[in-house]
């Protein structure tokens, strides 16, 4: 016995430092998993991090079972452990089964890992969590730390004749003060937000509880979570997304909020802050954008719409929503009603009122070009901040027309001569842009072809020639010799291959000679038909080479529609401009246009000459088509290469009108002129626009603009008697009356769906027709049902329509209603 007294603690030693091994090992392996997690926390990944601490037990309880036997063998209980040496049989029984009184006291350290490591998964995500709360409250950012985005000032645009048609960058507004806070404004917007702002201190749960509740039960977002106080802390000072950091960092930012502002500060300061749709923020910057005036002209039913708003700006914004945003209004009246703001019947006698808004629901879509070219020259003109309104000088009857007439031209003929692009530009003689049309679709691409794209003017360039050639001593009747021609290397061919003999030079500049006018390059020299360009304002880079006399340089139309405006003005060049008056916040405008002064005048005598040439293409040259009956025009029709590109730009004694058809990808057309679409299109345009230039403003649809002209409609007759009932719908120009089939005069029917649309439209109501069944006017309720169809955007007009029903296609393309905006 004595023998083994000094290994015994030896051996206990031992095993103590392999327990502490173990135990140490048991920690290492904690500290992973705590790790691990920590890291899952910290991205954010919360079932990430339970599933860690799942992981964590299953891996530590083993560890830590296996360290408790190993240091319960070192404790005292390891006495025992002297019959080791003895293999006497009657030992192993004892050291093995624990006496009756030893259970109860091992069984509570079985249970110790379970107990561990279930504190364990109970625990971490509440330590996780914390550290969470920690970590957000650590990276807090000051209040107001978020710096607006710099937006640009709002511009408000005017047409010529003073109609407001569309809006542009974002409202700014004046700040409101406690002093000049609309009480109504104040009050719905506490109702229909935050009912208890005035008693809770930053954050509300008893809110949050009623506005789940509220939610739940109304079938929708009807009232916020968040207090003012919150979301004014969010607006100043955090971003928009949407993690649980930001919505703890904005309870923090909220009650400290609460303890540096009054509440009607926190208020004033959120109405200023807020976003209101349409480009306004601030809540003066949308009664001006929406209501015309200032907040403090704000009557009932228009403060509770405004307030209805900032929970879903972009949504309820009323010049795209309207009937939401009433809805919306509605809401808060009911809302102020229950919170004893209002009375019940002011609330009636509020959604009874009519709202008007200041400006158009939406902006004329293919206005944008008109309006990118603006927003470039109202930053030019002037810096001043703040938002300002435009008198522009755009036409919208001439604007609506150029649209539709490009569209129907390039629908008509496009797909089969393959032209997938045009542009056209109206401009008066003194310089005012009076339509613009960039492209076929502004959504789809907002490339200005009209002043951005740079093409190859192919014959159009020759005014230049015949200019330069005229101040030389040449003049219409001078004779010229069509023959083949060389200068240098370079041979130019006529577009039939095929030349004529001698010719006036009139007749040479009809018939788009490029011989002759190879010739007269060449004898004027190129550099004189570079400085004529020049003269007329061309800017483009022209090349001095001979071939530059047919146009082989890239211009636009909008520099080639300025110089041939010179020659019908006083003086040239003539200044393009697109804004009459620029106004801000002041009595005095900000920038007023100048009286034009003319340019240097050009020789008399050469104008005439140039003019008669002009005229000439029209009567008997390559622009026939657009001749206009009872109409002095000239103009002049241009080719490129290959066909890739065509044009026309003609002269009236009111406008210069430049018209472009071809590819974005330059691909050649199928044999399409200058003498032909472009030029038709010319003609449709100027035909009808001399109504608009004479003063007469396109009506709206209605009644008087859909009065049949009295030689459309056949006489009656028994056999083409008039027909009235309840009508079935083929389709939007077809009807079934009483058996009899009628097909309305001047109008393309669609099926499916427009045609549907109609059906209910129609539904119980009389339809009297009178006229040939196959091409009848038929009236609704006294208004003509085929404008009403043509104008909804149900239908088509016919290539033979009248006049009253083109115009009413020409609206809805404008405004894409019904299948424009499908095929758009």
């Amino acid at each position: 016995m004595t023998a083994q007294g000094p290994d015994r603690p030896d051996q206990e030693t031992a095993e103590t430092r392999a327990a502490a091994r173990e135990a140490a090992r048991a920690a290492a392996l904690l500290a992973r998993q705590l790790g691990r997690l920590a890291g899952s926390a910290g991205r954010g990944a919360w079932r990430s991090g339970a599933a860690a601490a799942k992981e964590a037990v299953k891996g530590i309880a083993p560890v830590f079972a296996r360290a408790a036997d190993r240091l319960r063998s070192t404790g005292p209980r390891a006495a025992p452990a002297a019959p080791v040496a003895d293999p006497a049989p009657v030992e192993r029984p004892e050291t093995r089964r624990p006496s009756s009184d030893s259970r109860p006291a091992r069984s509570p350290r079985r249970r110790r890992p379970w107990l561990i490591g279930g504190a364990i998964l109970v625990g971490l995500p509440l330590v996780i969590l914390a550290g969470y709360i920690f970590a957000a409250f650590a990276t807090l950012p000051p209040l107001g730390g978020v710096a607006p985005e710099a937006a640009q000032r709002a511009l408000v645009v005017e047409a010529e004749d003073g109609r407001s048609f569309a809006t542009r960058g974002a409202f700014q507004g004046e700040r409101l003060t406690e002093k000049t806070l609309p009480p109504r404004l104040a009050q719905a917007i506490v109702a229909i937000e935050d009912r208890r702002f005035y008693s809770h201190w930053g954050i509300d749960l008893r809110g949050m509880a009623r506005a789940i509740w509220r939610n739940a039960t109304g079938g929708g977002v009807r009232e916020g979570g968040s207090t003012i106080t919150q979301q004014y802390a969010r607006l100043t000072s955090l971003s928009q997304e949407k993690t649980l950091r930001r919505k703890i960092q904005e309870a923090f930012l909220a009650l400290r909020l609460e303890s540096t502002l009054t509440k009607p500060e926190i208020l004033v300061g959120y109405l200023n802050t807020a976003y209101f749709g349409a480009g306004a923020y601030g809540a003066d910057a949308a009664s001006r954008r929406y209501f015309g005036h200032g907040a403090e002209k704000l009557t009932l039913p228009e403060a509770a719409m405004l307030a209805g708003l900032v929970r879903a700006p972009s949504q309820l914004a009323p010049t795209r929503n309207f009937g939401g945003a009433k809805e919306r209004a509605d809401l808060v009246l009911q809302a102020m009603v229950e919170t004893g703001a209002i009375s019940q019947p002011e609330a009636d006698k509020a959604r009874a009122e009519k709202l008007t808004l200041h400006t158009p629901p939406e902006t004329p879509p293919g206005t944008n070009y008109f309006l990118d070219a603006v927003q470039g020259e109202v930053k030019r003109l002037t810096e001043a901040a703040g938002d300002v309104t435009v008198r522009s000088t755009l036409n919208l009857d001439l604007q609506s027309l150029a649209e539709g007439v490009l569209a129907r031209r390039l629908d008509a003929e496009g797909g089969k001569k393959k032209v997938g692009q045009g542009a056209l530009i109206a401009m008066a003689p003194d310089g005012a842009i009076l339509a613009m049309v960039g492209g076929r679709d502004y959504e789809d691409s907002q490339f200005n072809r009209a002043t951005q794209a740079k093409r190859q003017a192919g014959s159009l360039f020759k005014l230049f020639v015949y200019l330069a050639a005229y101040a030389r001593g040449y003049f219409p009747d001078s004779v010229l010799v069509d023959r083949p021609t060389q200068i240098g290397e370079w041979e130019p061919q006529n577009s039939n291959n095929r030349f004529r003999g001698a010719l006036p030079l009139r007749q040479a500049f009809a018939l788009s000679v490029n011989t002759i006018a190879a010739q007269l390059g060449e004898e004027v020299g190129i550099p004189a038909i570079v400085a004529e360009a020049r003269r007329l304002g061309v800017q483009a880079e022209l090349p001095a080479v001979p071939s530059l006399a047919l146009g082989t340089a890239d211009v636009s139309l909008f520099e080639m529609t300025r110089a041939y405006a010179g020659v019908l003005g006083p003086g040239v060049p003539v200044e393009p401009y697109l804004v009459r008056t620029v106004r801000g916040n002041t009595p005095q405008p900000l920038f007023q246009r100048p009286a034009p002064k003319p340019g240097a005048a050009m020789d008399a005598q050469v104008q005439s000459m140039m003019l008669d040439s002009l005229q000439a293409v029209v009567e008997s040259g390559t622009g026939k088509a657009a001749r206009v009956n009872g109409l002095a025009v000239g103009g002049k029709t241009g080719t490129s290469q290959d066909y890739r590109d065509a044009w026309f730009v003609g002269l009236t004694p009111d406008m210069i009108v430049g018209v472009w058809v071809g590819n974005d990808d330059n691909a050649p057309m199928n044999k399409v002129t200058g003498g032909d679409i472009p030029a038709r299109v010319f003609h449709d345009f100027v035909e009808r626009a001399q109504k608009v230039m004479k003063g007469r403003k396109r009506p709206a649809p209605s009644t008087a603009r859909a009065e049949p002209a009295p030689t459309a409609v056949a006489p009656a007759a028994p056999a083409t008697g008039e027909v009235r009932g309840v009508p079935e719908v083929v389709d939007t120009g077809t009807l079934t009356i009483r058996g009899r089939k009628v097909h309305l005069l001047g109008v393309v029917g669609e099926s499916g769906a427009l045609a549907r649309q109609l059906a209910r439209y129609l539904r119980r109501r009389e339809v009297i027709c009178s006229g040939d069944p196959t091409s009848a006017r038929c009236r609704l309720d006294g208004d003509d049902l085929a404008a009403l169809i043509v104008t909804a955007g149900g239908a088509r007009a016919s290539e033979d329509a009248p006049s009253d029903l083109i115009e009413a296609e020409d609206q809805a393309r404008a405004e894409r209603a019904g299948l424009w905006q499908r095929e758009r």
